[in-house]
Formats: C-alpha cells, structure tokens, sequence
C-alpha cells in the first residue's frame, strides 16, 4: 500500500444535523465514548498501510486540527510524508460552493506525491476495513476507478450514492439517491484511482464550471471512465443527520458491532488523553453501556454513552442517551432519548426525553 496516497474529505452536508455542526464537522463529532467519527477511516488507512494522507479542510477546522494535530496518534507525524493539512480555498472571484475549489487549488499536493494511486474518503463513515484488498481488486479489474460499497440491510431516510453492478463489479449506472431502500448497493464515501485519473477529473470538472467532486466528477461523467464497485461486506454506518449519528451509537453497544468496529482489522486510533479511571459508587447501576475514563456514577446508567469526564449524581437516570465530554448531571434527574452536546449542566430533579427514532438534543454549554 506504499503506492497509496490517502484524502481525506471533511466537506459534507450538515443540513440535516445542524445542531450538533455549529461548531464542528461531521468528521471531528465524538463518537463511541472517546473517539471520533474521523478516526475510524483515517485508522483503517492506516492500517492498511497508508502513510501519506491530506486532510480536506472544511471552514470549520478547529476542532480537526485539534483532535488531529501532527498526526502522532495515528504514527503519521512523519519527517518525510505522513499527515498534510489541505486548506480551504478562498478565492473572491469564485463564489461557487461545493469541494471541488478545495481540491482544484490543492491539486499540487497531489501532483507531486510519490505515489501512484489516490484513495480518496469521506470522514462521515464509520466502519473499519482493510484498503488492501481493494488496491488488488482495482488492479486486477483495470478499473479507472473503484467505488467501495456495502449493501443497505434496512430502508433509510438520508441520501447517497446508490449503484448498480454487473457480476463481475463493473458499474451499469450511478445515482445520488435521497432516500436508501434495503438491498441498494451503497457506496461507503471510498474511492480509489490512479493519480492520472484523478488530476485529470480535479481540473477538467472544474474548470466546467463543476462545484462538487462527486456529483459533477463522478455521476455527471461517469461515462467517461470505466467503473467498478468493491464491497465492503463488514459494518458500515453513516452519519449525514441527527437521526442516523443517534442510531449508529446505539448499534455500537451491540457486542458483534463493537468487535467488529474494534478489535478486527486492526485498532481504531485517536487522540489520547491521560485521566484517571471510572468511579462507580456503591448505589451506581450501569447496564449495556459505554462509559469512558473520567466519569464519576451515583446513578443508573442503561443502554447508553458517557464521554470522558461526566458526573452522574445520586438519583439519576439515564436511558438510551449519548453524555458527550464534561456534562453535569445533578441529582434526581431523568433524561432518556438525548444527545448532551459537551459542558452541559442538567440542574436538579429535571426530566428530559426524546423520541426512540429522534432524540432531543441539548446544545453545547447549556444549562437546564
């Protein structure tokens, strides 16, 4: 995989989970306890072999870069390749949305790599995968590109990219779909081409008048490449709305999901934290949940997520719920079906409850 560079695309669609991207991309959200939702494509790049990956940055990269910084967790803060930062482009002629400027006023970086193949993903899935056999299968296929997919196993409401195949993976027609029926082949945000391939499709697309890298390189000219498509046939979650972030943390409390997210090919990396163990009191009650570093439990905690830090008092209880990083849940407080943004302070005997297919979402410093 030394022949692979990695790109990383952290422009998405929010439009569906503004409450909780204020101040963040998709791909720097907190996910599972301590990771986020970035770490999971960047750590399967890594362990498939990648060394020089280019982070795509949205107008939000604070919170990236932090979470990132030189890329030592991931053993990518390297003297020679390793971790790159893409910048926004900013150009005052051109007020066209959309990723493909970025790419177009980057396509330097790509240009004068080493390597001979781009792998470019998007930092909104959540699965854990080896690229190697994907480099073989694009190889072996001839392909000017290969779109990684996996196979919708129930309907869902938010858009992506839906193709159709032939036996042998060879793509008959690309569409971006807005709502995802079980049994669609899925693409899962990965695409891998050559260099050549892809400076060619950067440049012309854009210079077109293009504003999106996969809407108007891909499927608007997908007769001009010869596509196939490599499935993914692990876990594979989404996050592109409110509704499929709560549901993908909830799946990760399924032991099969959990293992298959963490423990198969290779670990998921992310940006360490000392701090000092759990501390579950003598009349804490926590069952099917996910409680990191840091937390200190009075309460009863059931089917749910505590990011590091979270104080749960004597009384409370909590069901079905993600606690991001620092909240403060007084005493005798019920919340069941929420999402706590981090630093959230729910004052004594306050009840809160979401709906099970949308959760009631509590914004960042807030206090009830």
């Amino acid at each position: 995989m030394n022949t692979v560079m990695g790109l990383i695309n952290l422009h998405e669609d929010n439009g569906r989970i503004k409450e909780l991207t204020e101040s963040r991309p998709i791909g720097s959200m907190p996910f599972a306890g301590r990771y986020r939702v970035i770490d999971f494509v960047l750590s399967s790049m890594v362990n498939s072999g990648i060394s020089h990956v280019g982070i795509v940055l949205p107008s939000q990269s604070r919170s990236v870069m932090d979470h990132l910084r030189s890329g030592k967790d991931w053993d990518l803060a390297r003297r020679h390749e390793g971790l790159f930062y893409l910048p926004l482009a900013k150009d005052d002629k051109d007020t066209r949305p959309g990723d493909l400027k970025t790419f177009y006023h980057n396509i330097d970086f790509v240009e004068h790599s080493a390597q001979k193949y781009v792998l470019l993903a998007s930092a909104s899935y959540i699965y854990n995968m080896n690229f190697a056999p994907v480099l073989r299968f694009h190889q072996n296929t001839n392909a000017d590109i290969t779109m990684v997919y996996n196979i919708a196993t129930e309907e869902e409401p938010d858009e992506g990219v839906v193709i159709e195949t032939a036996e042998n993976g060879l793509i008959e027609d690309i569409a971006l779909k807005p709502v995802i029926y079980q049994g669609s082949k899925v693409s899962n945000g990965a695409l891998l081409m050559e260099k050549r391939v892809f400076v060619e499709m950067v440049r012309s697309t854009y210079e077109h008048g293009g504003t999106h890298l996969v809407l108007d390189g891909i499927i608007r000219r997908a007769d001009r490449y010869t596509m196939y498509g490599c499935m993914h046939e692990g876990y594979t979650a989404c996050v592109s709305s409110t509704s499929s972030y709560y549901k993908a943390s909830m799946e990760a409390l399924e032991p099969a999901n959990w293992d298959e997210l963490f423990m198969q090919n290779g670990f998921i990396f992310t940006k360490s934290k000392d701090g000092v163990p759990v501390q579950y009191k003598a009349a804490s009650h926590v069952q099917n949940s996910l409680v990191a570093n840091g937390c200190v439990v009075y309460g009863e905690v059931e089917n749910s997520i505590l990011f590091r830090g979270v104080t749960v008092a004597p009384g409370v209880k909590i069901r079905n719920s993600i606690i991001m990083e620092k909240c403060d849940l007084e005493e005798n407080v019920l919340v069941e079906n929420v999402i706590c943004d981090k630093n959230v302070v729910i004052t004594q005997g306050r009840w809160l409850k979401g709906a099970p297919n949308y959760p009631l979402i509590v914004n960042k410093n807030v206090v009830i």
